[in-house]
């Protein structure tokens, strides 16, 4: 090779890294959303707006907005975490309450949770490994003393539970992401020997439980439910009068890594995920520090789940240990295990503040870096129930049993603004607000098409601006509402 035809090689390459290194460190472009049309979702209080199309606007060139201006500013170079999902949990108290309404409201229940174009699209699904407070009584998989797990049958679940996930499946067109959540280990098998008021499970039992869950998962599967994953203890802090079990971080770590993890693995199981947690906010970042901080117990969990139950205690939400997790564990992932509003009251279904809770959870926790959220009972009856321990709380849809009539609270649309615009696979896009009285999300969906939601905790109307880059859409939210923009 002559030294001309070298020197020619050596030009072109240097050329060609010189082109190549202006393309990657010049900014991102633009998008382009002069004139696209925006359409405008609105719930509202004290009007008839339930998740109604309310306008079609279409995105304008604007100027740089003013400080006595309100303004929501979306950024699609910037995105984080890949969404889930959104759901809620099918127990024994919604599969029994499902049963007793007619085929024509069973259908339209399922319709109202799962269908993608006339309902809110729940893609996640929840429900408890035996017996938890919203069954009507205690129960487990196995008889008495039954150590080797021999007489380990789901029979009882096949009356109700069931059937019901089977047609949650269907009606969501036959993909639902479900994990299952253990209350407590059978009696005897704990050092209190009873499934409720806490106690703890006995080192004999330790292989024996982690094998608990394994059977759990076969047998649902069996059934052509699949199951994606595990937690490994609903709220392993709180000694309920209901179905309950204590673990201290070190002792979910231990457990994790030693038998539940190990065994999963052992039965094939492996690539399901396990969380851990499964509690409050408050004491989750401890929780994470103990198990994520060993090697040997973090390579088996996939993330943490969290309720928003620390509230009972007094205070606001502890939205910044969110943040604490997702900075210290980019790893790992955050999954809302559960939430739901108390003290229930029949005269209190169209009580507005328990959508607003909804609403604020579900903006904060996603701009915190959560991937799912998933609601308590899908259905309740009128009492709340049924609860054999008379926990009784709301639902988003309540029936009245003596008449038969489905009763959709302003919960069920506040979580449907989310949930029925924002798609599995979706990615986080930054979103800021001008004023604290506008919460704001957004999420970018495989199909290209953005879900930004704006929720108005205020007494008054707001008019405001909606930013991508130098466009706007220009829009009024009226008090105590929630919106979504699709665009």
């Amino acid at each position: 090779m002559s030294k001309t035809t070298i020197l020619i090689l050596i030009a072109g390459f240097l050329f060609t890294s010189c082109t190549n290194s202006v393309e990657n460190h010049a900014a991102k472009p633009n998008f382009l959303v002069e004139g696209k049309e925006v359409l405008v979702y609105t719930t509202a209080a004290n009007t008839d707006l339930r998740l109604s199309l309310t306008d079609k606007k279409s995105f304008e060139p604007a100027r740089q907005p003013l400080e006595t201006e309100v303004a929501v500013f979306v950024n699609p170079n910037k995105t984080f975490q890949t969404f889930l999902g959104i759901g809620g949990a099918i127990t024994d108290a919604a599969a029994e309450t499902f049963t007793k309404l007619s085929a024509e409201k069973q259908a339209e229940l399922l319709k109202a949770y799962y269908d993608q174009k006339e309902g809110i699209a729940y893609s996640l699904a929840r429900t408890s490994i035996h017996s938890c407070d919203f069954s009507s009584g205690s129960y487990t998989y196995v008889s008495d003393e039954d150590k080797e797990l021999r007489t380990f049958s789901i029979a009882h679940d096949q009356q109700f539970r069931i059937p019901l996930i089977k047609k949650a499946i269907a009606a969501a067109g036959g993909k639902l992401l479900l994990f299952a959540s253990p209350w407590s280990p059978p009696a005897f098998m704990k050092d209190n020997k009873d499934m409720l008021h806490g106690g703890k499970l006995l080192p004999e039992y330790y292989d024996s439980w982690a094998l608990y869950y394994t059977k759990f998962i076969k047998a649902y599967e069996n059934e052509g439910i699949p199951v994606w994953g595990i937690t490994v203890q609903n709220e392993p802090m709180a000694t309920q009068r209901w179905e309950s079990c204590i673990y201290t971080a070190v002792e979910e770590r231990d457990f994790l890594k030693n038998h539940l993890g190990p065994v999963m693995e052992r039965e094939g199981l492996g690539a399901k995920k396990i969380v851990v947690w499964d509690h409050n906010r408050d004491l989750m970042s401890q929780r994470a520090n103990t198990i994520f901080d060993d090697p040997e117990a973090s390579k088996y969990a996939w993330g943490i789940g969290f309720h928003w139950y620390e509230v009972w205690a007094g205070g606001e939400p502890m939205y910044d240990n969110l943040s604490n997790v997702a900075e210290s564990y980019p790893d790992k992932k955050l999954l809302f295990t559960e939430g739901c509003a108390d003290s229930f009251d029949p005269q209190r279904y169209q009580h507005w503040p328990n959508a607003e809770r909804y609403g604020q959870a579900m903006i904060n926790d996603f701009n915190r870096g959560t991937v799912g959220w998933t609601d308590w009972n899908i259905l309740l009856d009128e009492t709340g129930g049924p609860n054999h321990v008379k926990n009784f709380c709301f639902a988003p849809i309540h029936v009245d049993t003596r008449t038969g009539a489905l009763i959709y609270t302003p919960s069920y649309y506040y979580i449907g603004h989310f949930s029925k615009f924002i798609h599995p696979d979706a990615k986080r896009v930054s979103t800021t607000s001008s004023r604290s009285h506008l919460l704001c999300t957004s999420f970018l969906n495989a199909d290209g098409k953005m879900a930004t939601i704006v929720m108005n905790q205020s007494d008054q109307e707001i008019a405001f601006k909606l930013f991508i880059g130098q466009d706007a859409v220009s829009s009024t939210i009226l008090s105590h509402a929630i919106q979504t923009f699709v665009y």
